[in-house]
């Protein structure tokens, strides 16, 4: 598959514990091609990604609000109009 990421959009939705999550769609050259939702695990170990919670009162300080902005901001800037066969680019990030 080829094609250049058109557009990427984030939101919170809650995983099956109820907790709050990140869920993205790619677009790819103006169509949707992808969707995907990133639930912590119940254990996480050494090497797996860092967890970004906003903290305070709003669900129990499991939000995902400075996360999802996160994908909608920078991320989405840095990724647009890449090719999204070239793995090893979007590693680079």
């Amino acid at each position: 598959m080829s094609g250049a990421i058109s557009d990427l959009s984030a939101r919170a939705i809650l995983d099956s514990r109820g907790n709050p999550t990140v869920e993205v769609d790619c677009y790819v050259d103006g169509r949707m091609q992808g969707r995907a939702a990133v639930p912590s695990g119940a254990s996480t170990g050494s090497y797996e990604a860092i967890e970004l919670r906003d903290g305070g009162v709003q669900w129990a300080g499991k939000g995902v609000s400075s996360a999802v902005a996160n994908v909608n901001g920078e991320i989405r800037d840095a990724l647009m109009g890449m090719d999204v066969s070239d793995q090893e680019g979007s590693m680079r990030f």
